[in-house]
């Protein structure tokens, strides 16, 4: 008999699997997942809206027959909702302002699946900063070290995973938003293809594509089961990713052959890169070549510094997107003291963005895509840190009283690797192969050609087994 304990410890295929032989029933691992998110929450503070009743009443009734049979899980505060329970984006404009009528189809598709939704977390304020510490909530505590960061803007699901309370969480990525906090709590963290999850009923896509949906996990094979039960257009999507060539569940299972691999450790925009991210990529890449693959040195050719620039004409008129739909959405009229300092920054940069301004930006990060794409025809994957520094402590992207926008431009320090992916629609991952001396998880990233998951996740497989990380827990 399985303690409840170790049932959070167990990925979420070893879960369902407990179920299908009648070994647990899905109203104990919920319950189990309960008593720990009451036990961990008050220290870690990664779920802020908890969900036990609808929970409960999901697990004792008639769950589909989806890969995830009563399988607990979490779903992020942004983009996906979830009808009758408060959604905030983690901004007060929204807060107790506005409660979903219906689900998203990502969340149906979830419930399709079989999870159990037991409650929301905590995400920054409309998901900007790659940390979460909105005003509304406050921040979130990495398992790790609770005076780091958990990351952003998934920051409250992966905490939640890495400390055990649920096996897998909703997330998504417009910057790095699942990638960078699955390196900041040891986790794998998968961003798809642009195109991959659908978005709807409320949007076809974010940012001109920035935007993916799916999640943080603690195995790999639960990563690619989800994609499985999750992916695919919805009706009257503007585009769609090219589809799989079979389930990406049996990519897990299939050996990656001899890959040839770029490895590059230097940020494109220039910014120096700390020392424990560069011994990651490079530990890594000895790893993929003792493996068999081939390792070269190389980097594709762009301009770093042009491609932030027209990076965040999109991600700040994207701002002023958000808020003016949701200020439709809810009637209200936007004011500054209803937003954190940053947000408003960026609302109104997005305001003073002609559409002409938008378009060239566009224009130059689809040009960028194309340059990635010629770079992907000599090799299968592009290893590069995830992150340009090991978990920062919590406060460091807070704005200055005389500058609101300190925060991003910290940012672009931390995050040097990550938003070129959403800017080009690539599948990316974050891979937990290294620890540093004062244990705190350094991830390691891996693109692949546009639509190309499966070589992703054989990749990330082959790694798993050769490296595992499942046994390592945080101190929390």
């Amino acid at each position: 008999m399985i303690r409840a304990d170790e049932l959070g410890w167990l990925d979420a295929t070893a879960q369902a699997d407990l179920v299908r032989r009648k070994d647990v029933q899905p109203i104990e691992l919920v319950e189990a997942a309960i008593a720990r998110i009451e036990r961990l929450n008050p220290g870690l503070n990664a779920v802020v809206t908890p969900m036990y009743d609808q929970a409960r009443t999901a697990a004792a009734g008639l769950l589909p027959d989806g890969p995830f049979p009563g399988v607990p899980f979490l779903m992020k505060d942004l983009l996906a909702e979830y009808a009758g329970v408060r959604f905030t984006e983690g901004s007060a404009f929204l807060a107790g302002r506005y409660l979903p009528g219906t689900d998203s189809e990502l969340t149906r598709r979830l419930k399709r699946a079989g999870l159990v939704v037991v409650g929301k977390t905590n995400t920054p304020e409309f998901g900007i900063l790659p940390t979460t510490e909105p005003r509304l909530f406050g921040p979130t505590r990495n398992p790790w070290d609770r005076r780091r960061t958990a990351g952003g803007s998934s920051g409250g699901s992966a905490a939640a995973v890495a400390a055990g309370m649920v096996p897998m969480a909703h997330a998504n990525d417009g910057g790095g938003s699942i990638r960078i906090p699955a390196a900041c709590c040891g986790l794998f963290g998968l961003k798809p293809t642009r195109g991959r999850n659908p978005l709807g009923p409320h949007y076809g896509d974010m940012f001109s594509g920035l935007v993916a949906e799916h999640a943080v996990t603690r195995s790999v094979r639960d990563s690619a089961a989800l994609l499985d039960a999750t992916a695919g257009p919805d009706l009257g999507d503007p585009y769609a990713a090219p589809p799989p060539a079979r389930p990406y569940r049996d990519e897990v299972a299939t050996p990656p052959g001899r890959l040839r691999l770029a490895l590059t450790t230097a940020a494109a925009t220039g910014v120096p890169v700390h020392a424990d991210c560069v011994a990651a990529a490079e530990d890594a890449a000895r790893l993929c070549a003792e493996l068999g693959h081939e390792v070269v040195v190389a980097a594709p050719e762009l301009d770093g510094h042009a491609l932030s620039q027209d990076f965040i004409t999109l991600w700040s008129s994207g701002t002023a997107w958000a808020i003016d739909d949701w200020a439709r959405r809810t009637g209200q009229t936007p004011r500054p003291e209803q937003f954190e300092p940053l947000t408003w920054g960026l609302y109104e940069m997005g305001c003073r963005r002609s559409a002409s301004a938008y378009l060239l930006a566009l224009q130059d990060l689809q040009r960028a895509a194309r340059q990635l794409a010629q770079f992907f025809t000599r090799y299968d994957a592009w290893l590069t840190p995830t992150l340009g520094e090991p978990p920062v402590p919590l406060g460091s992207f807070d704005a200055a009283p005389d500058n609101p926008m300190q925060g991003l431009f910290r940012s672009a320090q931390f995050v040097p690797f990550t938003p070129i992916c959403n800017a080009t629609g690539q599948p990316a991952m974050s891979v937990p192969l290294a620890w540093n001396a004062e244990n705190l998880p350094i991830g390691v990233h891996f693109v692949g050609r546009f639509g190309d998951e499966a070589t992703l996740f054989r990749l990330a497989a082959q790694l798993e087994r050769a490296r595992p990380w499942a046994g390592r827990r945080p101190p929390a």
